[in-house]
């Protein structure tokens, strides 16, 4: 009787002892998902400043884009007037040329 005694305590302590690890592990895993729910808190804080600053920043860019347009057709038409003289220019001074050669 007193080994099946002996053989229960034994049991009981080792039944305990798995407990305590269980509970330390628990402890742990419910320890770190409270980072993890700080963690993901501040990552949703930082995602609706930087959405208030990009909805910010928004016109800007727009009116970055619109201007950056408004010059390459500034250019375009430059480009187009400079060459239209320069054919007017390069047409008399051939007619110059031809009334002094004398043809």
């Amino acid at each position: 009787m007193g080994e099946v005694l002996a053989e229960v305590r034994n049991l009981r302590d080792a039944f305990r002892q798995s407990e305590i690890k269980a509970d330390s592990s628990r402890a742990a895993v419910h320890q770190r998902m409270d980072q993890l729910v700080d963690r993901v808190g501040t990552l949703e804080g930082n995602v609706a400043a930087v959405k208030e600053d990009v909805s910010e920043m928004r016109p800007t860019v727009d009116d970055v884009k619109r201007w950056k347009l408004m010059g390459l057709g500034a250019i375009g038409v430059i480009g187009i007037g400079g060459m239209a003289m320069g054919v007017t220019f390069a047409d008399a001074i051939r007619r110059i040329g031809a009334v002094i050669v004398g043809r």
